[in-house]
């Protein structure tokens, strides 16, 4: 593993985040970044786009939520989107990128961070667990509400 570095999202980084590719399988579990790449400039306040460089080459992505006005706890303090690219899974990265938001979440007074995700054979479930959240709820379409205690 390379010396990883978290770095805003910016012109620079944009297209590299767009086009980080996951392992076969994988796709039907994560929305490409470019789904998330609008939402600072909608939400300025609230979001927290990141991309984490390896070595100075991006290989992943990860979107933060910071509202703790919303009426949906799940919404306060959570991950919206991570995607670490197929050859950089297992070199720390998505911990990494995780451990940073969490960091920023306790600065901004926060004590828990959440993040939704689909059940699945080849999805992140077995990552998120690893990283600390624990599942505590369903959303009404069956995918999992994990909390990670801050």
């Amino acid at each position: 593993m390379g010396t990883l570095v978290l770095e805003e999202l910016n012109a620079g980084n944009i297209v590299a985040a767009n086009s980080l590719t996951l392992k076969p399988g994988q796709e039907q579990f994560a929305a490409p970044a470019s789904y998330a790449i609008g939402e600072p400039y909608v939400n300025p306040t609230t979001a927290w786009p990141r991309v984490v460089l390896e070595d100075g080459k991006v290989v992943g992505f990860i979107m933060g939520n910071f509202d703790p006005a919303s009426d949906h706890e799940e919404f306060r303090s959570c991950i919206w989107r991570i995607n670490v690219k197929a050859g950089a899974q297992g070199h720390g990265v998505g911990t990494f990128a995780v451990q940073a938001l969490a960091d920023e979440a306790r600065s901004r007074g926060f004590n828990r961070l959440t993040v939704i995700w689909e059940p699945g054979e080849l999805g992140p479930e077995e990552f998120f667990l690893h990283v600390g959240f624990r599942p505590i709820g369903e959303t009404r379409y069956g995918e999992v509400i994990g909390a990670l205690d801050l």
